[in-house]
């Protein structure tokens, strides 16, 4: 009986701490969003979680730590939400648009995480200066790259460099995405549509 207490005990504290992580996940994400990169620190991230830094401390080693743990759970949430549409599609077409359309209906679903990430990914750098998310990038260029060579190996896509012009379609979304976050009224799901639409018609084999 007494092993079963300390049992449930366990369990309840890591519920307790996967929360307490959590919490301070969206807080960070809120900090980031609201004040950019350069202004967030653990004391607002503390303030705006109505916890102490002490308390963020025993979570995570630092600000790196924390903004690290808070792009990479963005990224794969994301990621299992874009894997399921993608491989409930049967053509590199359908891939393609499903990559596409998924991600950017997550983002809209998502403001304030995007925002938080695109902050962090744009500014976040590694103990030598370079980007910390480069690799990411290069792993989503070629994934997508992968999808557009073989639908030109089964005739779907016209012949081109199947990692450049992923390399294009993605900076394009970016841009979408970018319009997006930064002026008020603009129509994501209708950008999305018109540049699926112009990705299809720049990729696909024959008229």
């Amino acid at each position: 009986m007494g092993t079963k207490t300390g049992s449930t005990g366990r369990k309840r504290r890591s519920f307790i701490e996967r929360a307490r992580r959590a919490q301070i996940v969206e807080a960070a994400a809120l900090v980031v969003a609201e004040a950019g990169y350069a202004n967030t620190s653990l004391s607002r991230i503390a303030e705006k979680a109505d916890i102490s830094k002490s308390v963020i401390s025993y979570h995570f080693s630092g600000k790196d730590e924390l903004l690290r743990s808070m792009v990479t759970e963005f990224f794969e949430r994301g990621w299992a939400r874009m894997e399921e549409r993608i491989s409930a599609e049967p053509t590199a077409a359908g891939q393609v648009r499903a990559w596409i359309g998924a991600q950017l209906d997550y983002f809209d679903a998502h403001r304030t995480e995007f925002l938080a990430m695109s902050e962090i990914v744009a500014n976040h750098r590694g103990d030598d200066g370079a980007p910390a998310y480069a690799g990411e990038m290069a792993e989503e260029v070629d994934g997508l790259a992968e999808i557009l060579a073989r639908g030109q190996r089964d005739g779907e896509f016209r012949a081109f460099d199947p990692r450049g012009v992923a390399n294009i379609i993605l900076r394009c979304a970016d841009g979408v995405l970018g319009s997006w976050a930064t002026g008020d009224g603009v129509d994501l799901p209708a950008q999305s549509a018109a540049l699926l639409d112009f990705i299809d018609h720049a990729i696909r084999s024959g008229p």
